[in-house]
């Protein structure tokens, strides 16, 4: 019998004439049916091509005597092509595959791909898109998420309120009066789940019909931006049984409290916000922002907790970086209901645990610990706890021990290890660590060989000096050498590296923490005493504190060993002394291909860009890059960087922080007129206000209508004015890119 070996062909970009707008995603084979053209496709055979239209299914003998047969979509079942079809965009599908065939029409219009639909970073959409996107799927709609979308208008998105059967809304980000909200919730009878931004000056309760009232009250879940000191819809949602809020209010929080105005003439009553719209829940999340506002709100939020606590909770995360809020009289309360929530359900049923490190104290740890364990752990900024691995950690999944500034302990890591080997994500970023001693026996105690033994890891953040192996100076040369005095002394401190040389053993530790972890996607590498020069709400910091000592030996070999682990999606490298040249950073954009998110952040010494020849030369190798964040105080953004970061075709957002840095109108330009997947163009520089100011609006001007989605923000870093300026950036992309800060473990996984 002869052996066949089969191959799935599709239609090429350069075949088919269809646009679609994420092709990374879904790759350059389009999506035609070769077998037939429905009357509403596209025009006849002999007008297209026989070549793309024909079915290939001849059989051609192979050399060795084995016959190879293509296959077209034409032999795909539908189930291979819903799956598939799964990947393409939205907007993609509906209005454009679906014009393709008959076949692909009603494919197109399956349930399993229209009632869940997701525009979330999908910048090439436009109002357009969006309504004839609703009007294609609005019967069968049931999940709809515009989250991030900003730059859709308040009139589009309410056009959701026609698709009567939607059950989830995301609309987070979108502009929304309170008109246009109140026209949106009275449409939708089976809502139970809404995400929302309250802005401008906050929400007028009173002025919602009675159809938007019953549908706030018949929601369970609940999630709220508040942009100003406001309580939003939370007083009309009775039933809830999750609550995230997220508090963005920009000020100093005076004059807030109960029954008082608060910014922007906003009331702030008590009295609103009941006892019983709090005793169905079981989750509770709260993100602040930096400010005293935010303290200050949540403060309120909580008040009522102390009177009825919640019961049996099964998810409790305040985030609140800075100084921690005062410790509410409600939380013994909420440690409780979370421990009855774990021991009632073994354990499975509780999944998050965050609070404030000054909150979450040895006692209370245990308290909660000795009942069950989380799925996801926060201790940030509170150090990492004794008593950790003393319990079983087995359901652990993700851990933040983030910014504590301690000294990391080898043996409880170790333990900890041990106790939790099922741990995807983990972040140990802020915590120092010296190595001391060489090999052997010290070589099983480095934090590296523990981290080894979580083959199931995902996510890492450490410090530099924790992947040192040295105390930061190199051995002088053997006095011993038959070559003493005839050849010139090696630089003590200093590494010898060359570009495309095997990995030494001065990195074994770091080459086996890359080998243990072999599914690593994403990577952190920051100085412990690192701060970006782009706080959210304060000032510009202007002088960086003095970098650890360990830190100093860490340099190009390190990064040249982390092209071990090709999986790599997410990296970032942040104060980095001993980097000399950069060389090594060529050696990793081409193993590390598909590199989706790269940070750079003061890699060599502060007083001059050491990597920027070997920059321009990796840049060319990121295709699958969408996200470019560089902070370097004296970056030279010229034109030479443009035209080799123009060479990475995949990427969209791009974000430039330098101190005393300089960019080129021209190249910039250039370069924004020729990437045209490019929509995020932030740069924080120098130079003066009145250059920054014209060639942010030469830019918005010449392709925001092009680019709907478009953010570009050129602004002095120095600039008194800076923090208002960051505040009117769009959330998604402030966290994201703009602002550096550890992203690992920082919230649940989804």
């Amino acid at each position: 019998m002869s052996e066949h070996r089969c191959h799935l062909s599709f239609i090429t970009a350069a075949d088919c004439p269809l646009e679609l707008h994420d092709r990374s995603e879904v790759g350059d084979d389009g999506l035609a049916d070769r077998s037939e053209v429905g009357d509403d496709g596209l025009a006849d055979r002999s007008e297209v091509g026989d070549d793309w239209l024909a079915d290939r299914s001849e059989v051609e003998v192979l050399p060795d005597g084995m016959a190879e047969r293509s296959v077209g979509l034409v032999d795909c079942s539908d189930e291979i092509l819903l799956n598939i079809l799964l990947h393409v965009p939205p907007q993609d599908l509906l209005l454009n595959v679906a014009r393709v065939s008959k076949r692909l029409h009603a494919l197109s219009r399956d349930r399993s791909l229209t009632s869940h639909i997701s525009l979330s970073e999908q910048y090439t959409v436009c109002d357009e898109h969006v309504r004839s996107l609703l009007r294609c799927v609005r019967p069968q709609l049931l999940s709809l998420d515009l989250a991030g979308c900003y730059w859709l208008s308040s009139a589009c998105v309410s056009e959701a309120w026609a698709c009567g059967q939607l059950r989830r809304l995301d609309v987070s980000g979108c502009p929304m009066p309170a008109g246009r909200l109140a026209k949106l919730l009275s449409g939708l009878a089976q809502l139970t789940e809404l995400a929302l931004d309250v802005g401008g000056r906050g929400l007028d309760l009173r002025a919602l019909s009675a159809e938007a009232r019953a549908t706030l009250a018949r929601l369970r879940v609940l999630t709220q931006t508040l942009l100003v000191p406001s309580y939003g819809v939370l007083p009309l949602c009775p039933q809830l049984t999750r609550l995230q809020l997220r508090l963005e209010v920009a000020g100093t929080g005076a004059g807030m409290g109960a029954g008082t105005p608060g910014e922007g003439g906003v009331e702030l009553a008590v009295g609103q916000s009941s006892v019983p719209h709090y005793q169905s829940l079981n989750c509770l999340d709260a993100r602040l922002a930096p400010g005293a506002a935010n303290r200050t709100l949540l403060a309120l939020l909580l008040a009522p907790l102390s009177v009825r606590p919640i019961t049996r909770l099964k998810r409790l995360l305040l985030s609140a970086p800075g100084p921690a809020p005062p410790r509410p009289p409600a939380l013994n309360g909420l440690l409780d209901s979370l421990g009855e929530g774990l021991a009632e359900g073994g354990g499975a049923s509780t999944t998050v645990l965050q609070l404030p490190g000054s909150w979450l104290d040895e006692q209370a740890l245990r308290r909660v610990l000795s009942r069950g364990c989380p799925a996801y752990l926060s201790l940030a900024r509170g150090g990492p706890s004794p008593c950790l691995p003393d319990y079983n950690l087995r359901p652990l999944r993700s851990l933040n021990l983030s910014g504590c500034g301690q000294e990391l302990d080898s043996d409880w890591l170790r333990a900890l290890c041990e106790s939790s080997p099922l741990l995807r994500h983990l972040n140990l970023s802020g915590m120092h660590y010296h190595h001391h001693g060489d090999g052997g026996a010290r070589a099983e105690t480095h934090p590296c060989s523990s981290l080894a033994k979580l083959p199931h890891l995902l996510s890492l953040a450490l410090s530099v000096c924790a992947v040192a192996e040295g105390n930061g100076t190199s051995p002088s040369p053997p006095e011993t050498s038959p070559l003493l005095g005839l050849r010139k002394a090696r630089r003590v401190g200093v590494e010898t590296y060359r570009p495309g040389s095997e990995v030494t053993e001065g990195v074994s530790c770091l080459r086996r923490l890359l080998m243990g972890c072999s599914r690593l996607q994403q990577l952190e590498l920051a100085g412990a005493e690192f701060v970006s020069a782009t706080p959210r709400y304060e000032a510009p910091i202007r002088k960086q504190a003095a970098g650890c000592a360990c830190a100093r030996s860490v340099g190009e070999v390190a990064v040249a060993t982390l092209a071990l682990r090709p999986s790599l999606r997410s990296l970032t490298l942040a104060a980095m002394p001993g980097l000399q040249t950069g060389a090594s950073l060529c050696q990793l954009t081409q193993c590390c291909a598909n590199l989706r998110n790269l940070s750079l952040a003061n890699l060599g010494t502060t007083h001059s860009v050491c990597y920027t020849h070997t920059l321009l030369q990796a840049l060319p190798h990121c295709q699958h890059l969408r996200d470019l964040r560089v902070e370097q105080p004296y970056f030279n953004a010229n034109a030479a960087f443009f035209e080799a970061l123009g060479e990475c075709r995949s990427l969209q957002r791009l974000c430039i922080v330098s101190r005393n840095g300089t960019f080129s109108p021209v190249a910039v330009t250039t370069f924004m007129q020729r990437s045209t997947e490019v929509i995020m163009c932030h740069l924080f520089m120098g130079g003066t206000l009145v250059a920054c100011r014209t060639l942010q609006k030469s830019l918005m001007d010449s392709l925001s209508s092009s680019r709907p989605a478009l953010s570009v923000v050129v602004f002095p870093l120095l600039h008194e004015d800076l923090p208002q300026v960051v505040r009117e950036i769009p959330l998604t992309h402030l966290d994201q890119v703009t602002l550096y800060k550890s992203r690992v473990a920082q919230q649940p996984a989804s």
